[in-house]
């Protein structure tokens, strides 16, 4: 059995079954992780440090996201 999502991925899981069938956990993961990697190039939009680890934190938390959701679709 697997562990229960995180509310994040959960929401997401939700959200998928309210889109179009084309949409799945592993759609829903590969669009997370393609926003990740265009949320990291936001880190040079500013020099204060607060901000770029904001940034690499939310880019983390999206990837954590699409790990949780390809999971769940074993």
């Amino acid at each position: 059995m697997s562990e229960p999502l995180s509310p994040a991925a959960q929401a997401v899981k939700d959200a998928i079954g309210e889109a179009d069938a084309f949409w799945d956990e592993e759609v829903a993961a590969a669009v997370l992780r393609a926003a990740s990697c265009r949320t990291e190039d936001l880190v040079g939009d500013s020099s204060h440090p607060k901000f770029a680890a904001g940034v690499l934190a939310a880019a983390d938390f999206l990837e954590r996201i699409a790990t949780e959701l390809e999971a769940s679709n074993a």
